[in-house]
């Protein structure tokens, strides 16, 4: 079983303030690695040097964030910086564990004929990360001869949200269209999980941060650091494979 959790960086805006990028991001890695990755993860945090106790965050790291919750609060820039590097090389050095990800324009996506609400923005969003992950699926399944399946876990938003996300979810899955994938190596629903017990969706949110910090603030560095983990072409190409830009007509 492959497992592909899923987060947001920020919060998909109003049409009156559709400025900038929203990204949705998910990590996939197989059952059977969850446990080093969250082994590893926990023996990151309880380094001399950083002692890391409590949710990680994309948002946490800047250097004016000082919220009571901030789990790195207690660390200077450099350590915050170190600690990120270190966080993202548990994915990197692990080469089957694979990033997908969609960076939406906002004023582009509510140009569009079907983006009316921060919703649709979200869902048409996270369509093309669930295709990649099928497309991933089916890839695995074709190199190592049997099917194999999957399971999409992402962050707990709010019991509105979490029905839309849930409808949205299903609209993909269990619908054939000629403008939808084909899911047939998707197991049971959408799950969904508050991020703080997940280590999953705290790498989620951790890289879809770092790809939105590259499209919002022209800063690149910890998106370029990720790279060599996204799908990509049998060419190493990422676009479309890996990272696909919505709506694919008028992106700016």
């Amino acid at each position: 079983m492959h497992l592909c959790f899923i987060d947001e960086s920020g919060t998909p805006p109003k049409a009156a303030k559709a400025k900038g990028y929203f990204v949705i991001a998910g990590v996939i890695m197989h059952e059977a690695q969850w446990r080093g990755v969250a082994d590893e993860l926990s023996k990151l945090r309880s380094r001399p040097e950083y002692k890391v106790r409590g949710e990680i965050k994309w948002r946490y790291f800047g250097s004016a964030n000082t919220d009571a919750d901030n789990s790195v609060r207690h660390l200077d820039q450099t350590h915050r910086d170190a600690f990120r590097t270190d966080f993202f090389n548990i994915l990197t050095r692990r080469k089957s564990i694979k990033i997908v990800a969609c960076v939406a324009s906002c004023e582009a996506a509510y140009e569009t004929t079907y983006v009316n609400s921060p919703e649709d923005l979200y869902k048409f969003t996270y369509k093309p990360v669930s295709e990649r992950f099928q497309y991933y699926l089916q890839d695995v399944s074709r190199a190592v001869g049997d099917t194999q399946l999957g399971i999409i876990v992402a962050d707990h938003r709010g019991k509105q949200q979490d029905d839309e996300m849930r409808k949205a979810h299903h609209g993909l899955v269990d619908t054939e269209s000629m403008f939808s994938s084909s899911y047939s190596n998707y197991v049971e629903t959408i799950f969904l999980t508050p991020s703080h017990l997940s280590v999953g969706i705290q790498f989620a949110d951790m890289i879809s941060g770092a790809i939105g910090r590259a499209y919002n603030a022209n800063d690149p560095l910890f998106f370029d650091t990720l790279k060599p983990s996204f799908r990509t072409s049998p060419t190493g190409q990422i676009d479309g494979f890996g990272l696909v830009k919505f709506p694919k007509n008028g992106w700016k």
